[in-house]
């Protein structure tokens, strides 16, 4: 069996214990962004999973996008990143 040799860490402890591993990211061709996807790919940038350069490239995001879920979640919590909840989070 071949394995695919990974740059970095394979697998990270979440400060609440659980692990995070690549398999729990985003598929890399995700064309649908829900809120626990976003959250899977800002939780794996902090945490040292992945490169944010990587994950730009990977996921096709632009620096302004992923920047601005990642300040979504710093301000309000994860829930920030729901579509639904847009409007209640952001400023004027």
């Amino acid at each position: 069996m071949y394995i695919k040799k990974a740059k970095g860490p394979r697998s990270v402890r979440l400060p609440d214990g659980t692990l995070m591993s690549l398999a729990d990211l985003p598929a890399v061709d995700t064309k649908r962004w829900v809120a626990s996807r976003k959250a899977a790919v800002v939780r794996a940038v902090a945490h040292g999973l992945i490169e944010i350069e990587d994950a730009l490239e990977a996921y096709g995001l632009s620096e302004d996008e992923f920047m601005a879920w990642v300040r979504a979640v710093a301000e309000h919590g994860e829930d920030a990143l729901k579509t639904t909840a847009i409007q209640k989070y952001r400023q004027p």
